[in-house]
This record gives structure tokens, C-alpha cells and sequence, in this order.
């Protein structure tokens, strides 16, 4: 912040003695408030310059310098009050002054102090939403990001953090909206892989009581991004299902990601033995013998292979 010099009013001999009082009253006023702010005293300081602002003011052309400064340094001190109020996490608090802060910038013209203010909000609303979904407040994160993107539709960070708190929340399709218009405004990487994340998780909890929807969630997460958890997920569940074809074609992708898995043998031996129902030797053939020397699984392809 800039330095504000105490102001010394310089008084014509002409002026008489009244007014010569009153222009070493508004000054006093004013280099008040000049050393309350040197102290760092910035609510006394404003208090000072109001009241400095108000009989400047009174006497016109006499007072128009100092009513001139104190409209530019109100707004810039309340402005400061505000940006301390943040990195205290007061936002709430931070929000209050900063409206009020454009308000009184408006009303004395200083434009740059208001556009700064108004911007400082949304990131402070951000800010506010990031501190409750750290601290898992997950519903308070989503009033708050909701927020943020009714004034801006478009903001693309505010959008992926509403769908990690949607998801948090067990909301997928709201959760998957919001990912999507974080894709459409330039963080379609990160949402793409918050989306794939989002449903493979469900697949794996579908897994074990409905294989059907395990397979379509698994299938929706590579869909956004694929990955060997999605694809294990899905060779298993089209396994269990009878769709032969496809859980080999998914857990030779899973092998393909995870070549040293620590279930990468029992994988094989599946395909193996799947692709020797569907008659394949072939392929039988090649993932018995890649497991033959494996403790477990070996033994069990040796003599699978003496029957090809």
C-alpha cells in the first residue's frame, strides 16, 4: 500500500481566523488517521479519514485536496481489511467488507478498487469451498461452489471441485454434470479422470452383489479414461455373466496396463481356461505356458496343457 504523507494545509493570510481553524482542524483530522495507519491501525485510520472526508467536505474548495485523498485511501483501506480477513479464513467476514468495499468505491469513483474487490470475492469463495471440502463438509462445499457458478457459469475449477463434493456425497449424476461442464470449459483431463474414478469405484462396489451394472460402470469408467482397476472389473464381471469374449478381451487390457500384478497369474489362468471353453487353443496354450513356473496356478496349467 502506498505511503500516505501527512497532509499540512498551507493557509492564505486572507482567509481569516475561522477559516484558518477549521482548515488546521480537518488537517489534524487527517494526519490523525495518516499516523493510525503508520501504526497499523487500519480501522482507526478509516474512522479518521471519514470523519477528515466529511468536514473537508463542509468547506469546499478549501478542503477538496484532502477530501480528494481521503476518497482515494478509504476504499484501498478497506480493501486491505478485507485481503487480512482471507488469509485469516475469515471469508465470510471477508465477503461482508468486500461489498462494502465496493459499495464506498463506487460511491468516491476509485473504479480499480471496486473491479479488485469484485474480483477478490469469487476468490474468496473459492477459497471458502476448498477449506470445507478439506475439512470434509461436503454439503457446505456444495452451496458454496453453486454459488460461485451462478455468477459464473463457466468457471471451469469451481465446476470439477462441485463434482468432487457432489461425488463425495454419493451424488453421481449430479456429480457427473457438474464434471462435465468442467470438461466443456477447459479441464477436460482432470475431469475426464475424476469422472473415470467416480465410476469405477461403483463398479467395484457393484461387483459383488450385481454383476450386470458392475460391468456397465466399469465399461462408463474406460469410457472416460481407461484403467486396469476398470478393466479387471469388467473381464470379471463379463465373466461371471457367461460373456466369454469380452472377459478376455478385458482382462488382456488389465494385463496390458498391470503386467506385474501381483494377481497376474490367477488373470491368465482365467483367460486361459475361458479361451479353452470357447475351443481357442491356442490362445489356451499361450497363457498356460506363461504360468507354468507360478506355485499356484502352474501345477493346474501343466495339466490343463497335457489335455490340448
Amino acid at each position: 500500500m502506498k505511503k500516505i504523507i501527512l497532509f499540512f494545509a498551507s493557509v492564505m493570510m486572507a482567509a481569516g481566523v475561522a477559516s484558518a481553524q477549521d482548515i488546521n482542524s480537518v488537517t489534524e483530522t487527517y494526519n490523525n488517521g495518516a499516523m493510525e495507519l503508520e501504526m497499523g491501525n487500519k480501522e482507526a485510520a478509516i474512522g479518521y479519514f471519514q470523519a477528515a472526508l466529511t468536514a473537508a467536505e463542509e468547506l469546499g474548495e478549501e478542503g477538496a485536496q484532502i477530501a480528494e485523498n481521503c476518497k482515494s485511501y478509504i476504499p484501498v483501506l478497506m480493501g486491505s481489511i478485507a485481503k487480512d480477513l482471507i488469509k485469516a479464513n475469515q471469508f465470510d467476514a471477508a465477503i461482508e467488507q468486500l461489498n462494502k468495499t465496493i459499495e464506498v468505491a463506487n460511491l468516491y469513483g476509485n473504479v480499480a478498487e471496486a473491479e479488485e474487490a469484485k474480483a477478490l470475492i469469487g476468490q474468496t469463495l473459492m477459497a471458502k469451498g476448498n477449506d470445507m471440502i478439506n475439512s470434509k463438509n461436503f454439503a457446505g462445499a456444495i452451496e458454496v461452489y453453486s454459488q460461485i457458478m451462478a455468477a459464473d457459469p463457466t468457471n471451469a475449477m469451481a465446476a470439477l471441485r462441485l463434482g468432487m463434493a457432489y461425488g463425495a456425497t454419493g451424488k453421481t449424476e449430479e456429480a457427473e454434470a457438474a464434471y462435465l461442464v468442467a470438461a466443456q470449459n477447459g479441464q477436460e483431463k482432470n475431469a475426464y479422470k475424476q469422472l473415470s474414478n467416480l465410476f469405477v469405484k461403483k463398479a467395484a462396489a457393484a461387483l459383488k452383489t450385481d454383476k450386470a451394472a458392475a460391468l456397465e460402470l466399469a465399461l462408463k469408467s474406460n469410457g472416460y479414461l481407461e484403467n486396469a482397476t476398470a478393466m479387471k472389473v469388467a473381464g470379471t464381471a463379463a465373466s461371471a455373466l457367461g460373456k466369454n469374449a469380452e472377459a478376455i478381451q478385458y482382462l488382456e487390457k488389465y494385463l496390458e496396463f498391470s503386467p506385474n500384478a501381483k494377481d497376474a497369474a490367477q488373470m491368465k489362468y482365467t483367460i486361459a481356461a475361458t479361451a479353452q471353453i470357447m475351443g481357442d487353443k491356442e490362445k489356451a496354450k499361450v497363457y498356460y505356458q506363461q504360468i507354468l513356473t507360478d506355485p499356484k496356478f502352474g501345477p493346474g496349467a501343466q495339466e490343463q496343457l497335457k489335455t490340448l
